[in-house]
């Protein structure tokens, strides 16, 4: 049983490595265009810096190992953001606006769902050094951008704002466990229990806490929420983020979801979750990460998304491809040239060795080139008709 893989880890075979690798390429230079630096961090670090900024879920999923070297604790990246936010803050010291991009496996201790891969391909794109809401709308316009040339259709980008629930139980006595316990309450919308657990606190905070679950649905929403929450300046600064964010982005599906708070640990302001492709979850996670770099001795304002490439693939429906083209080892004058002129228009030449006909179909091979009339012919596998010259 020694070709037998943990469970959730999983070899990616043709043709599905094909296409694998065809996406990240496309949406790799996708963030090109837009001026996103590609950056590739180590696939292992010294855990405490690995988990900088990050919160105990992040904790939790990382495998963690001893350095034969030097004795200290490393983990295997169970994320590349805080490696990002680490080579943007000590790395390339910028003074200015700060665009990078990542593309790489990360490892999970167990598995995000049933059907998830403990071995994410991670893609992401993170801007730093701009602290107002047009960063926010870039990367939300850059996500919608990757998932339409990805040619998965959008049903709906989700927007929410850790800064109100910050702001509501800033205003109690609560410690970090309690917290804790009603952000997960809120994020599994628990009404019952929350509402039970709430009994002891203000009222107002005890209303609007129990108002999020609630509010959730198109922009609209945004006005409700002015109408059944606090009018206190933190929460009106958020709500009137999330409108300027919504109002800026007519052409997308945006949709708002109050008590979506991931990362209440980690992120900042706003966070945003897209769904499309049949999926049940989310297809990328992003939002605003102000506080992360600090650790890394300077703080800078950032925001971004990532996705997992393996699950984005999977939806996708295999491309329409020719297949290879089969080429004698030799033959007469002019076969080296032939080989050369077609790969040079793109097409895969698979060169046979000797002993293996009636095989080459097993490699993707479907043509054949055959010398008929002094010239070089592409023709089926088969033998039949020329396909071209």
């Amino acid at each position: 049983m020694r070709w037998v893989l943990p469970e959730y880890f999983q070899d990616v075979l043709p043709p599905e490595a094909d296409k694998l690798e065809r996406l990240r390429r496309q949406l790799l230079d996708v963030f090109r265009l837009h001026g996103y630096q590609l950056v590739v961090p180590p696939l292992v670090e010294y855990l405490d810096s690995l988990l900088t900024g990050a919160g105990q879920d992040l904790r939790l999923r990382t495998f963690k190992l001893v350095d034969q070297l030097s004795g200290r604790t490393l983990g295997v990246r169970a994320d590349m953001t805080p490696q990002v936010a680490r080579i943007d803050a000590h790395l390339l010291n910028r003074q200015g606006v700060s665009r990078l991009c990542y593309c790489g496996a990360v490892a999970h201790t167990l598995p995000a769902s049933l059907t998830a891969s403990r071995e994410p391909i991670q893609l992401g794109a993170e801007l730093y050094g701009h602290a107002g809401i047009e960063a926010d709308i870039e990367i939300i316009r850059l996500l919608a951008d990757v998932l339409r040339i990805a040619e998965v259709p959008t049903s709906r980008i989700d927007l929410g704002h850790v800064g109100l629930f910050r702001a509501l139980v800033g205003r109690t006595s609560l410690d970090d466990d309690a917290v804790r316990e009603l952000f997960g309450l809120l994020q599994a919308k628990d009404v019952p229990t929350l509402s039970e657990r709430l009994v002891p606190l203000d009222a107002t905070v005890r209303s609007a806490l129990l108002a999020l679950p609630r509010l959730y649905g198109d922009a609209t929403v945004l006005a409700e929420a002015r109408r059944v929450l606090p009018d206190w300046p933190e929460v009106v600064a958020a709500l009137d983020e999330l409108d300027r964010i919504a109002a800026a982005l007519p052409g997308l599906p945006i949709s708002v979801d109050l008590a979506d708070l991931r990362g209440y640990h980690y992120h900042s302001g706003v966070v945003f979750a897209a769904y499309g492709g049949h999926s049940p979850s989310a297809l990328a996670l992003g939002g605003r990460y102000d506080a992360v770099g600090q650790a890394f001795g300077r703080g800078r304002p950032a925001t971004g998304f990532s996705l997992d490439l393996r699950e984005l693939a999977q939806r996708l429906p295999a491309p329409d491809l020719p297949g290879a083209i089969l080429a004698p080892a030799s033959g007469p004058a002019g076969l080296k040239e032939a080989v050369s002129a077609l790969r040079a228009r793109g097409e895969i030449v698979v060169e046979a060795l000797p002993g293996h006909e009636g095989s080459w179909g097993e490699t993707g091979c479907d043509r054949q080139m055959v010398w008929h009339d002094e010239q070089w012919l592409v023709v089926s596998l088969e033998g039949e008709g020329a396909a071209h010259g």
